[in-house]
């Protein structure tokens, strides 16, 4: 905007060079001076204007050049205060809004959300992504968020929505029926199911919802688990004999730390497995089993530390 002299103590030329991309909203700081007759207003590509007089929306501007005159602003003149038809000069708040898309927005679920779940009942969720969002509505944009601020920013926008988002996602979510175990291996089919239900509570404030992604959903430790263990079953297929033993390795690999069982459950999986190729015996097999479920109860009862159950557990396995 141009900095007029006492020379020129009206406002002549009204233009926003945008120095900061992040700003949303931005009010001409005009210091008081009125708007002469015949200023220019310039509003450049992904820009628009409002004017606001006496707290009422006067006009609104999209890109191009304007002469402020009476015959190209008819709502002005109808407005209280404008009886001279802009032959003397007037006052208006004046309104930069960007309109450009702002993209790689983040959301997230600051505490976890409960879903009823047909398999699992209630289950714990948490989920985060991105999203992008525009201003379409620049009337309802100002009257239900920005109208109080001189100066917006994205950063401020998105802080205030991140609270928002996450309870209308639970909603949609909830409102989707799909399955939780969906939510981890149909990410993509999630998101296009999402978006819809999330853009009316955008709608409200004028904002256009672009682009709504779920990039990670969080499923609680006990459904993961069961989520493996489907996976494993359909590894070693209908056979039940492989699948007995399958369940009787991942038992007894539950003694280790967190980060030992996954690695012996793989282990395991992978004996059991290549068992089908090797040749080795069924009474070989059962055996070994009866072994492990042998020192596994001398353990339990005292008659052996862990250092010699451990050993002697790796011993078997190695034989297999």
């Amino acid at each position: 905007m141009s900095t007029p002299t006492s020379k020129f103590p009206f406002l002549e030329v009204i233009e926003w060079v945008e120095h900061d991309p992040n700003i949303m909203m931005w009010k001409v700081a005009d210091g008081d001076k009125e708007i002469k007759n015949g200023a220019k207003l310039i509003v450049r590509e992904s820009q628009s204007v409002l004017f606001l007089n006496e707290g009422t929306i006067a006009d609104i501007f999209a890109s191009g050049t304007y002469t402020l005159h009476t015959q190209n602003i008819p709502l002005l003149s109808r407005l209280k205060g404008w009886k001279y038809g802009f032959e003397s000069p007037f006052k208006a708040d004046v309104y930069y809004f960007s309109v450009k898309q702002f993209v790689n927005l983040k959301w997230g679920t600051p505490a976890p959300i409960i879903l009823r779940d047909t398999q699992f009942g209630q289950v714990r969720v948490r989920a985060f992504g991105t999203y992008n969002v525009r201003i379409t509505d620049l009337g309802k944009f100002f009257k239900e968020y920005a109208g109080t601020y001189h100066q917006l920013t994205i950063h401020e926008f998105e802080q205030q929505l991140r609270d928002f988002i996450a309870p209308q996602f639970g909603e949609a979510l909830a409102g989707s029926r799909i399955s939780v175990l969906d939510i981890a291996g149909n990410i993509s089919i999630l998101n296009k199911k999402i978006t819809p239900l999330i853009q009316p509570y955008f709608n409200e404030f004028g904002i256009e919802i672009t682009q709504f992604t779920v990039t990670s959903a969080t499923l609680p430790d006990e459904v993961t688990q069961y989520y493996d263990k489907i996976t494993g079953m359909n590894m070693v297929g209908s056979d039940s004999d492989k699948f007995q033993k399958f369940n009787t390795a991942i038992a007894i690999s539950q003694e280790g730390n967190p980060i030992q069982q996954g690695t012996q459950q793989g282990v395991a999986l992978g004996v059991l497995m290549g068992q089908a190729n090797s040749g080795i015996t069924n009474d070989a097999k059962d055996e070994s089993a009866i072994k492990l479920q042998k020192i596994k109860s001398l353990f339990e009862n005292g008659l052996i530390d862990e250092s010699e159950y451990k050993a002697k557990k790796a011993e078997i396995l190695s034989k297999l």
